[in-house]
């Protein structure tokens, strides 16, 4: 037996003990991993301080302890988030805010970025509203683990997971049939089709621009969904649509979509995934931030 089918079965078992025991779990699983994965560690130290200037190194250190903290408190949370039941899951995950944009048909986005808890506000929705919708994740190369993502992503409602390889087309027919996007375009995914625009205190991000564009050609309304982690479990938080989004200036559109998930981050700076190296592409002829 592989070891990633151990680690599903182990995940099964996991999703009998009482959340406390659990989280603390992962608290511990969290601390060490801050020690001993050092090149993670220094790239989410780089991240704040990139981000956080302005910040005493003490408490960007400490936001990045708490940040393996929560890597690993929400990984150990997909046990129950995807093997407990509809009851459990419903109990311990709230969708709460703007919810009302969920009703009717009109095409709708949800943007819905690198939180940690973005897995428990993925499910948040389909517990929701009977909408279809539409998901776009990359594949992991291990197919036990694959399966397991997939399937514990579509367990509730109608999910449809696409791959980034099945291209526009898809999603497009998605939104125009009345469906919703979720959609997390805020990593840096390579200089292919990304813009260069402020995030924080850098000047120059590279930031795909996908969600103007998917808006425009979607003819679809933009809501964020911001998910935190709790010690009751989640709560996954929508906004009323966005205004006056999309504009003609897809630019301009994705530099205010980093100023709305900077200011969401801000409420919870531990709880961003800022063990990515969200920096690695620079302007042509710029050193790397990670060297």
């Amino acid at each position: 037996m592989s070891w990633s089918r151990l680690g599903v079965g182990l995940m099964h078992i996991l999703a009998r003990l009482p959340l406390p025991v659990l989280r603390g779990m992962g608290w511990l699983i969290g601390r060490i991993l801050f020690v001993l994965a050092v090149p993670r560690r220094r790239i989410a130290l780089r991240n704040l301080e990139l981000c956080f200037p302005e910040v005493p190194p003490a408490q960007r250190k400490a936001w990045a302890r708490a940040t393996f903290v929560a890597f690993c408190q929400t990984f150990l949370d997909r046990s129950w988030l995807w093997f407990g039941s509809e009851a459990l899951v419903r109990r311990r995950v709230k969708l709460v805010g703007a919810t009302h944009e969920l009703d009717g048909d009109t095409p709708t986005i949800v943007f819905a970025p690198h939180f940690y808890s973005m897995d428990a506000g993925g499910l948040a929705l389909p517990l929701n509203t009977t909408r279809e919708f539409t998901s776009i994740f990359a594949t992991n190369p291990d197919p036990v683990l694959d399966a397991w993502f997939m399937a514990g992503r579509q367990r509730f409602g109608k999910v449809r997971m696409l791959n980034r390889a099945d291209g526009v087309k898809p999603i497009i027919q998605c939104l125009r049939k009345g469906g919703l996007l979720y959609l997390l375009p805020d990593m840096d995914y390579g200089p292919s089709d990304s813009v260069f625009v402020p995030f924080f205190a850098v000047p120059d991000a590279a930031t795909i621009p996908s969600l103007s564009r998917f808006a425009r050609l979607g003819k679809a309304k933009v809501v964020a969904l911001y998910s935190r982690m709790t010690p009751e479990g989640y709560v996954a938080e929508l906004t009323p649509a966005w205004e006056n989004f999309p504009t003609d200036d897809h630019v301009a559109d994705t530099a205010r979509m980093n100023r709305e998930l900077e200011a969401a981050i801000r409420t919870m700076p531990e709880q961003y995934y800022w063990v990515h190296k969200r920096f690695k592409t620079r302007p042509e002829g710029q050193a790397s931030f990670y060297k």
